[in-house]
């Protein structure tokens, strides 16, 4: 979710409005503005967690999902949505933020002591280090200030583009994913693809831009591409999904 408050610097005539994430800087205003896409991001977002954590319960299983996927994602949420601790925009806004973490939490925990035997460890072999140590640099050079949740907004931004490669890697190396996982994977491209239209119309309407979310989110949307189209072309005719490109 775009759980961020958007604002700007009321002494700026630059033709867009950067961002800063701390609503409680001086000279800055909050926005909480609302519109169809990013409405349709944020359903899709939910509905792919829904879908994941159901799978998994229902068929007391965790086979077929990344948990170093479930790791990253846990990782982006936690450090994205620190300052529930300290801001409040609006109900809507943090109740995204605590499903968020709780949600990705309960997943982690789900799949690594729940239902830890039924967990394919063997093909989960991403090296996540490969996902995170880059994000670190990438959010230490390039942010909107050098403070601590600054830095870690930014981190998360740039860890969550690349979350998902564990759980692709994962499809890739086991030749097949089930359908609730491919619905899952969908949904989870879905919500970032409606993130771009969402910026899109901001960008039209609002005069508003965010370089590092806009960024991280198209290269997020590139690497499930490959994926859609597998998903259009087999699952959505009722056959099962057996390759990644």
């Amino acid at each position: 979710a775009d759980a961020r408050a958007n604002s700007v610097n009321s002494n700026s005539i630059q033709p867009f409005l950067w961002v800063s994430r701390r609503p409680n800087t001086p000279a800055f205003e909050i926005s909480t503005k609302m519109n169809i896409f990013r409405l349709c991001g944020d359903l899709s977002h939910v509905l792919a967690i829904v879908l994941l954590l159901l799978k998994i319960w229902k068929t007391r299983s965790a086979g077929g999902i990344s948990g170093k996927s479930q790791v990253l994602f846990s990782i982006v949420y936690i450090t994205r949505y620190l300052d529930v601790f300290f801001t409040f925009i609006s109900l809507y806004n943090t109740a995204m933020k605590v499903l968020f973490v709780s949600a990705s939490c309960a997943t982690v925990y789900l799949i690594f002591v729940k239902f830890k035997p039924t967990y394919d460890g063997n093909h989960d072999t991403f090296r996540i280090e490969f996902a995170i140590i880059p994000s670190l640099i990438l959010a230490l050079v390039f942010n909107y200030a050098f403070t601590a949740l600054e830095v870690l907004w930014a981190f998360s931004i740039y860890l969550e583009s690349v979350a998902i490669m564990p759980q692709l890697f994962m499809v890739s190396k086991t030749g097949e994913a089930e359908n609730i996982t491919s619905h899952y994977l969908f949904a989870l491209g879905s919500y970032r693809a409606f993130y771009i239209l969402n910026w899109i119309y901001r960008y039209y309407e609002e005069a508003h831009v965010d370089p590092i979310a806009i960024t991280a989110g198209v290269l997020q949307t590139v690497l499930y591409c490959d994926f859609f189209y597998l998903y259009v072309t087999k699952v959505l005719r009722g056959k099962k999904l057996q390759e990644l490109p």
